[in-house]
């Protein structure tokens, strides 16, 4: 393949009729800018308080990306403008829940299991695997997508947000049913806590959906401890809204967490590490084809051979941070998994990550077998891509990527197409 794909024609008749609408003066121009969304949305629901305002700065970077770099069509703007009004009411009804119930924020998160990896290394496998364990918790799709309960919600009471989050995958499929075969899930499915992050307006999520290089960078260069503090809070109310016990482990994960290790143990300061390892051929060209699939939604501009150079690069700074943090993590707290061992004996592999969790796996293999029937069902609509189509070549990626491989010994993947 050495081209990628296309967008569907839903993005190309929405971006038409909302355009039309502008025209017409049916629809006015969205607004993205922080303190006029701000005073709208506290207008809208009565309430003032955001929270921390930590997340003001990387909010305001973001907007300037959009702004400058993203080059989004009309359907882009006005899906950009209801993410960040959603994620501002969520921020107030969060507050307002701590107010209510000051027990949430004394709820414990003792000791979580953190995955840590490389976007498409085997995270949400690994993820997937132990969530199947009862002895943990774990969010559900429907929480990242919003973590925040309605003023309304009364715990064991039918919940509106899975709903909600059923109508955004339909509409996900129909603006490109690609991204689904990339990450299958459900509302009800265990998912990464990328969402409780977004929540302050920070990370590699926005990256994916937006070409917004600026802002990446900006994120780098800054210490994320406030988002983490702000992912730490909402966990709790999570917690609160399942009423579950906060005596047990969270399993969490995100790749986020390999440019922001730092913060991660700061705010997790007893977590315990799987940190997972695949080939970076597969990882790059995968994490471009997330990228660019979900890209060419909201632009009419995007550029393979950009998004290819952007997640090379990114990919690489991931593993240049994962690797300097690591040495400040105590050798017993973290262990390595591969891909390629996961696919030729996961069982084994599974095994070996309890022992180092000292814990009994056979309370949870019958879970793990049925989620491994069920993912062999969705294997066979694979994930095809190619690095040829965002401008890179195996060679490239081997010179810049190769010293990972051989320090973690990673098997070279054969084919580079399914992932």
């Amino acid at each position: 393949m050495t081209n990628p794909p296309r967008r569907t024609r839903f993005i190309a008749g929405l971006n038409a009729a909302m355009r039309m609408a502008r025209r017409a003066g049916i629809a006015e121009r969205p607004v993205l800018d922080r303190e006029p969304l701000m005073q709208r949305v506290s207008d809208e629901t009565g309430l003032a308080d955001f929270g921390d305002a930590w997340f003001h700065e990387p909010y305001d970077r973001l907007v300037a990306s959009l702004h400058s770099e993203a080059q989004l069509n009309a359907a882009g703007e006005w899906a950009a403008m209801k993410q960040f009004e959603k994620m501002l009411r969520d921020r107030l009804w969060a507050e307002q829940w701590f107010a209510r119930h000051p027990e949430i924020l004394e709820r414990r998160l003792p000791h979580p299991v953190i995955v840590v990896g490389p976007m498409r290394s085997g995270t949400t496998r690994l993820h997937r695997l132990l969530s199947r364990d009862r002895r943990f918790n774990h969010m559900r799709s429907f929480e990242t997508i919003s973590p925040v309960p309605r003023p309304d919600f009364e715990p064991g009471m039918p919940d509106p947000r899975v709903s909600l989050a059923r109508r955004i995958m339909g509409v996900a499929r129909l603006a490109n049913p690609r991204t689904l075969t990339i990450h299958p899930t459900g509302p009800m499915q265990p998912e990464e806590e990328l969402g409780l992050l977004v929540n302050s307006f920070w990370g590699m999520k926005n990256e994916a959906q937006w070409f917004v290089p600026g802002y990446g960078r900006w994120c780098e260069r800054h210490d994320a401890t406030g988002a983490y503090r702000q992912m730490a809070r909402l966990l709790k109310l999570v917690g609160w809204s399942q009423q579950v016990s906060s005596l047990r482990p969270w399993i969490l994960k995100t790749p986020q967490h390999m440019l922001d290790l730092p913060a991660l143990m700061k705010v997790f300061p007893d977590a315990r590490l799987i940190f997972t390892h695949r080939d970076p051929l597969a990882i790059v060209g995968s994490a471009a084809s997330l990228a660019w699939n979900q890209t060419i939604i909201y632009s009419d501009h995007a550029d393979p051979r950009r998004i290819g150079e952007e997640w090379l690069r990114k990919t690489r700074l991931q593993i240049e941070r994962m690797r300097a943090a690591r040495d400040a993590i105590p050798r017993q707290r973290m262990i390595d998994v591969h891909f390629d061992d996961m696919e030729r004996d996961w069982r084994g592999e599974m095994a070996r990550v309890y022992r180092f969790l000292g814990l009994d796996m056979a309370r949870a293999l019958q879970g793990m077998e049925r989620y491994q029937r069920q993912t062999r069902k969705l294997k066979r609509r694979p994930h095809v891509y190619s690095l040829e189509a965002f401008g890179l070549t195996p060679g490239r990626v081997r010179e810049e990527l190769g010293d990972y491989v051989e320090t973690y010994g990673i098997a070279r993947e054969e084919r580079q197409a399914a992932g």
